[in-house]
């Protein structure tokens, strides 16, 4: 036990000699827990549109004031043929363009069927479905209105519709997505510190020669393995408490579950991440290889499938499958569910149990793996 609290020790010592490498982890989760709550945000406040407006009559004013009125659409342009409206939306200056044809008001009054054209930019999938959804909206308030002065014109007492949807949003009642995005950056900040400090740690070892060395004294492999993996899962943790008080004061998400629970699988991760770090430092001959297997070997595709950024269900179904051999799948799952939820255990005991095996799995591998690289 001594000879392991000497390799922690000898550990720290050299975080300590790095002023460069302390930044790391103490000032960069905060750093890129705001880059990223900031930058990943997928919400539409703001839908700049043109107008072409054949109509020009009260009626058709009255209709665009319903959008206005809405809070969403900006209109930034009014113009006088479709020819100018293409040419906005080809620029990039509007998001969408709203076409209202001639005898607008006339068909209104008569109560005939009319169709307003709307025309969206849709090389941004997400900001033109979410602007239609705003559209669609607007016009169906518009068109409930009048149907109800219909009604009420005709002495008609009936309601416009015999059935009502009653709209109730939990978990994240305002809909944004930072607060969907950033308790998953708890996962992807644990795991670039600790897989990329890991892997180089080992290798700079190498490197610089002081493995051979370790290699001819009487230490044995696990304590090493022991000595190198506990002061990054203890830096770990520490990233966790930095990430979720700079998530709480900053963006104003509360933990609605239990921390103790966050924490207890937040190590349970740990276990794959430190394990990953401790394989790729096992076949990385220089802390350039190393980093660079860490990066587009193993953090990328950990990005990309895990659900942090995109939705597992949309994903073909063999990368679906896939899927389930990344860690930080379970992990994004986990995490929301405590931090979004505030479910615990009960619901999420199986996560947890796929999680902890993987984790014990890969760190057993890779510490094997590692044995041999000292024999």
């Amino acid at each position: 036990m001594k000879t392991i609290l000497h390799i922690i020790k000898k550990e720290f010592q050299q975080f300590r000699r790095d002023p460069k490498m302390f930044g790391l982890i103490l000032i960069s989760p905060i750093i890129q827990l705001i880059f990223l709550g900031y930058a990943t945000n997928f919400d539409v406040k703001v839908v700049h549109t043109t107008i072409f407006d054949m109509d020009k009559s009260q009626e058709s004013r009255l209709f665009l004031n319903n959008f206005k009125g809405s809070g969403y659409f900006s209109f930034d342009y009014y113009v006088n043929s479709y020819n100018e409206l293409q040419k906005n939306l080809e620029e990039g200056k509007s998001i969408v363009g709203i076409v209202i044809p001639h005898n607008f008001q006339k068909k209104i009054a008569k109560r005939e069927p009319v169709k307003v054209q709307a025309i969206f930019d849709g090389s941004d999938g997400n900001t033109a479905s979410i602007s239609a959804g705003y559209i669609n909206s607007v016009v169906i308030n518009y068109s409930k209105n009048i149907l109800l002065q219909t009604q009420m014109k005709a002495g008609n007492n009936f309601p416009s519709s015999l059935m009502e949807t009653e709209t109730r949003v939990w978990y994240n009642p305002e809909l944004k997505t930072r607060n969907f995005m950033v308790p998953g950056i708890v996962g992807l900040l644990i795991m670039i510190i600790t897989l990329l400090l890991t892997s180089l740690a080992v290798v700079k070892e190498k490197e610089i020669g002081t493995m051979e060395q370790i290699i001819v004294t009487p230490i044995k492999p696990y304590q090493l393995i022991l000595g190198k993996l506990i002061p990054f899962g203890i830096l770990g943790l520490v990233s966790v408490v930095i990430v979720l008080t700079a998530m709480t004061l900053i963006f104003g998400i509360a933990i609605r579950g239990s921390i103790t629970f966050m924490f207890f699988t937040s190590f349970i991760y740990l276990l794959s991440t430190l394990g990953l770090g401790l394989f790729v430092s096992t076949i990385s001959k220089t802390q350039q290889q190393a980093m660079m297997l860490a990066i587009f070997v193993v953090m990328l595709p950990m990005i990309y499938l895990s659900g942090f950024a995109f939705p597992i269900e949309n994903m073909p179904k063999i990368i679906q499958l896939t899927t389930y051999f990344i860690p930080m799948r379970y992990f994004t799952t986990i995490i929301r569910g405590i931090i979004l939820k505030g479910i615990g255990f009960a619901e999420l005991w199986q996560e947890t149990a796929i999680m902890l095996i993987m984790g014990i799995a890969i760190l057993y591998i890779s510490s094997l793996r590692f044995k041999k690289k000292l024999d």
